[in-house]
């Protein structure tokens, strides 16, 4: 049976009169297999760590470095992805059944296998491989997407808010499309006397455990706003959680929250080493002027009054973000999108009409798509951003 695909194929043997009698065996029937000989194990490892890959590795149990089927378990160890063919002169069916459960995908006897049966338990080996390879993949496909979902309806819940006058849209977009999400988090409460309080954060680094410190600061907010908690007080002690719950002295987290009074007429920004928001009202499109930000939380204790008071022109909209929506960059330079082209891509979009945030959605992943276009490709950092739009009236 010939072999249809290149092979490389690593052959570890020590006896040369065995390794050149598969090497003429495979000659006849699979002449597009590339045949690379090791005497011993430690040589098939290190050649296993390092590319071109190994399709099959054709593994002797005698060998002056490793005896039985310990050799199996150290070459599965160095080459997860390739498949493993024992052909030993050990006629004995047991041993054949603990290689394969130590990691094999095949087991031949010496004296006892033709070119025809040494290619075809080749080619199945690989196929074999393969298929194990995806199912492995397909389920951690399934776990990624699982964890995704949690992390998701922890970091990005379902907001607090009942007021028809007040519209919300939200979107998250992992960096690189990373399968799980990062630190990112925002929510959105509304209280018995009506007053609105808006938090997007970031908690700095990726992964399952900035994922987890995200979830931990944004769950304690909703806590601490229902609790009518000052947000002075509120953000001091984020910072004491977050001291106690993060998992590295290095970590820290950023915040924008943004309190509305129940007219919707005016509120406070406070920002905690965050990028400040972008708002259009009566007044126009602009990046609002924050003339008081705090540390970052992790670093150190935030002051005692840190709210920025606005006033709002009519109908209004403000879009908050993290940091990986503007730390993209322009072209092929060093040159970051910023804070004043941002404003400037929303102009272009938006003109000066609040009313075209109501339903922000769509907008916002135009937004993302056009930003990743100037920067020629995935964002490194994950990017989540929240539209609060009011009316004056219902």
């Amino acid at each position: 049976m010939s072999l249809s695909f290149p092979i490389q194929l690593l052959l570890v043997e020590d006896d040369a009169g065995d390794a050149l009698l598969v090497e003429s065996l495979l000659a006849a029937v699979a002449s597009n297999v590339d045949v690379t000989r090791v005497e011993r194990l430690q040589q098939a490892e290190e050649l296993l760590a390092s590319p071109p890959g190994i399709d099959c590795v054709l593994l002797d149990l005698g060998l002056p470095d490793a005896i039985g089927l310990e050799a199996v378990e150290r070459l599965r160890a160095a080459a997860p992805d390739a498949a493993i063919v024992v052909l030993t002169g050990h006629e004995d069916e047991q041993r054949g059944v603990d290689a394969l459960s130590r990691g094999a995908e095949d087991y031949l006897v010496k004296g006892s296998v033709d070119g025809p049966l040494l290619a075809r338990a080749i080619r199945y080996a690989i196929e074999r491989c393969r298929a194990d390879r995806s199912q492995r993949e397909l389920i951690e496909a399934r776990l990624h997407a699982r964890e995704n979902a949690r992390l998701e309806r922890g970091l990005l819940p379902q907001a607090l808010v009942r007021d028809p006058r007040v519209a919300l849209s939200a979107t998250y977009r992992p960096g690189r499309r990373r399968s799980l999400l990062g630190g990112d988090f925002y929510d959105a409460v509304e209280l018995g006397d009506g007053t609105l309080h808006v938090l997007i954060g970031d908690v700095s680094g990726h992964g399952p455990d900035e994922a987890a410190l995200g979830v931990c600061l944004r769950v304690a907010w909703r806590t601490l706003m229902l609790a009518h908690e000052p947000p002075d007080d509120a953000l001091a002690l984020l910072q004491e959680i977050l001291l106690h719950e993060r998992h590295a002295p290095a970590i820290f987290a950023t915040l924008c929250m943004l309190s509305v009074a129940p007219d919707r007429t005016e509120g406070e920004l406070r920002l905690a080493g965050h990028p400040p928001p972008v708002l259009v009202d009566g007044g126009g499109l602009r990046a609002v002027d924050v003339p008081h930000v705090t540390p970052p939380l992790g670093f150190v204790e935030p002051d005692e009054a840190c709210g920025n008071a606005l006033r709002f022109a009519g109908d209004w909209a403000m879009l908050m973000y993290t940091d990986g929506l503007i730390d993209g960059r322009v072209g092929d330079g060093p040159e970051r999108l910023g804070e004043q082209r941002l404003v400037e891509l929303l102009r272009g979009r938006l003109g000066g009409d609040p009313t075209r945030l109501a339903d922000a959605a769509p907008l916002l992943d135009e937004l993302v798509t056009e930003v990743e276009r100037l920067h020629g490709g995935d964002l490194t950092d994950d990017v989540a951003m929240v539209v609060v739009s009011a009316r004056r009236s219902a």
